[in-house]
């Protein structure tokens, strides 16, 4: 979330920066400076009665010390008047500090002044485009139907264990799955990732330290009973591994690099465009994240962009990479750049990766800190990355790399796989 500080030295600012998101943020942050007087003021004379009361308490003990007992108990009656006063003040407190951090939970990060403006993916901007698309034979297939062709995955067999969105990968098409995810892994902790392995559920501190909660509750399983949360992405469990935390400056970046399952709602997604593992609910994705200082997380992001980019090299699959609207914008991020993929046999672009700057924003929801050279606290810089998620980027190789003979295998593959042609 924004520091209430910065809000209120630059009100106007955000308020114009924030229209990018095509929302009128003027009056919500007025709220915010509002509540945060109502929290200063109701501080304020919560310290003063407790003064008071700490000065009283001590004259007390000289008074009877000193024979004064008719004054003493004068004093007695005043000090729990003050009691009472500062328990209405510290409810009052308690009421203003949680009305501030409610007000703070609804105002998005301020994009970036790069961010272009506009409404939805359309307005997206290209900034790179790399890989030739290739000319597939009269009979390609969308990846669907080739899954079904080469016995590679099973969607009804997943709709009958869970639902639709839950397919069961089966033969050479669970062995590429393994090898993506090994490939990823070891593509990040070449470049220095420290691997991880995390819980799939998270807790609702988790949830809001990293802004799934609650801006996407619709969007995550909920286990009730036991108040979890199934993990949308790696990136949450990942990064609150530092909740909390205040490191020295020569401990940063810290760089983690993690393979989980995801588990995404994604209600109201319904049409063509959402076939086979084009929106799943339940899905593989490798993740990169980042905790930097703040002087050093624009030239991270760059980095980040560049070690997606080696990867899809690698792979030899053409995609581009747009810098994403203030409308498409998430709600955490800064500034995001999104890795495309082109389907050959959907004839469309598909997302396979995001990598976003976040600066103090997940920090200080999270209260993530470091101690400075001059041993000031200051809030950490986060980042994160999909490194990548894995079942369009599958799809893309079944598509983009099928013959009539069947299916090639990417060489940086095939030490993975085990094989090279799936027939």
């Amino acid at each position: 979330m924004l520091e209430v500080a910065h809000i209120r030295e630059n009100k106007e600012a955000f308020a114009k920066a924030l229209s990018k998101r095509n929302i009128d943020a003027a009056t919500l942050l007025d709220q915010v400076v509002a509540a945060d007087d109502l929290r200063r003021s109701s501080q304020a004379q919560l310290d003063e009665v407790l003064a008071d009361s700490n000065k009283f308490s001590k004259e007390i003990g000289m008074l009877f010390k000193s024979g004064e007992a008719q004054k003493a108990n004068i004093l007695k009656e005043k000090t729990a008047g003050l009691k009472e006063q500062s328990k209405t003040l510290q409810e009052q407190l308690n009421t203003a500090s949680e009305d501030l951090q409610n007000l703070l939970y609804q105002i998005p990060n301020i994009p970036h002044d790069s961010v272009p403006e506009g409404n939805s993916d359309e307005d997206n901007e290209e900034i790179f485009r790399k890989g030739d698309i290739p000319e597939l034979h009269e009979a390609a297939q969308p990846h669907w139907e080739l899954a079904k062709k080469y016995d590679i995955i099973d969607f009804e067999l997943g709709t009958k264990i869970a639902g639709a969105g839950f397919p069961v990968y089966k033969g050479k098409g669970a062995r590429l799955q393994r090898a993506l995810i090994a490939y990823f892994l070891d593509k990040n902790t070449e470049a220095g990732y420290t691997e991880y392995q995390v819980p799939h559920l998270v807790n609702e501190a988790s949830g809001f330290g990293t802004g799934q909660l609650p801006d996407k509750e619709g969007q995550m399983y909920h286990v009730t009973e036991d108040d979890l949360y199934l993990i949308p992405t790696a990136e949450v469990p990942v990064t609150n591994m530092f909740r909390g935390d205040l490191r020295n400056h020569n401990e940063l970046p810290i760089t983690c690099t993690g393979y989980t399952p995801c588990f995404r709602r994604e209600a109201g997604s319904y049409g063509a465009h959402v076939r086979g593992l084009n929106r799943l609910h339940q899905f593989d994705k490798v993740e990169i994240v980042r905790i930097e200082r703040p002087e050093d997380s624009a030239a991270a992001l760059d980095g980040m962009v560049d070690h997606v980019k080696m990867i899809l090299d690698e792979l030899e699959l053409p995609y581009r990479i747009l810098r994403l609207c203030g409308g498409d914008l998430g709600f955490t991020a800064h500034l995001t750049y999104d890795f495309e993929l082109f389907s050959t046999a959907q004839d469309r672009w598909l997302e396979i990766s995001s990598v976003s700057n976040f600066l103090t924003f997940q920090a200080n929801r999270l209260k993530l800190r470091f101690k400075d050279e001059d041993g000031q606290n200051k809030l950490a810089h986060t980042l994160n990355g999909s490194s990548l998620a894995l079942p369009r980027v599958l799809a893309g190789i079944l598509e983009n790399c099928q013959t009539p003979e069947g299916i090639k295998i990417p060489k940086a593959l095939i030490p993975y796989c085990g094989f090279d042609m799936i027939n």
